[in-house]
């Protein structure tokens, strides 16, 4: 038996006593309208929130603010008008002039307005980080009101890879100004439906 091999031998042999973990139901704030506080985080954080009950909504939204020869994907068959569906397959590296990625987001978390993301919703990691703007479409009924119950929800899943991003991209560290879009995406914009 080599020497790796014994201490890897005597580490096993000596390994704690499982406990389980502890019950964290009743930890976190839990607001009257996470909606409402989702929203005013959100927009506190450079972020904007648009509340929709129609995909023609987005569509118009898009039209208005983004020009006609923007390059916009979105991993939404339903914005098939107005955004390349038939990226996914490619090359990462060919999307590097997105000016507008439109995803969506399995739940977002009101004390903090952390959006939860999975590489299932993004279909390649970089469409949410590459862009020059993001969108995020989330059902309102799925806000959670803190990150204790949103891991409630997500804790006993496996993911490749999944993340959770709040606001656009933004540090303080470049001469001490505040830069957004230094590391991703330099605005967000979040679809609730309502």
């Amino acid at each position: 038996m080599s020497s790796r091999d014994k201490i890897l031998a005597k580490i096993a042999q000596n390994q704690p006593e499982f406990s389980a973990l502890p019950d964290l139901k009743g930890l976190g704030n839990v607001y009257e309208s996470p909606v409402q506080q989702f929203k005013t985080i959100l927009e506190g954080i450079g972020g904007k929130v648009i509340e929709f009950s129609d995909w023609s909504e987005i569509k118009s939204f898009v039209k208005e603010h983004f020009e006609a020869n923007s390059r916009i994907i979105s991993t939404l068959p339903e914005l098939a008008e107005i955004a390349e569906l038939n990226w996914a397959e490619n090359d990462p590296h060919t999307l590097e002039n997105v000016d507008l990625t439109i995803i969506k987001g399995h739940l977002g978390v009101a004390e903090n307005s952390a959006i939860w993301i999975t590489e299932s919703l993004l279909q390649q990691r970089v469409s949410a980080f590459i862009p020059q703007y993001l969108a995020i479409v989330l059902d309102a009924k799925s806000l959670v009101s803190s990150m204790h119950e949103a891991y409630a929800q997500i804790g006993m899943e496996e993911y490749g890879f999944a993340t959770f991003l709040a606001g656009p991209s933004k540090t303080a560290d470049i001469e001490q100004s505040l830069v957004l879009g230094a590391h991703g995406a330099r605005g967000l914009t979040v679809f609730l439906k309502v």
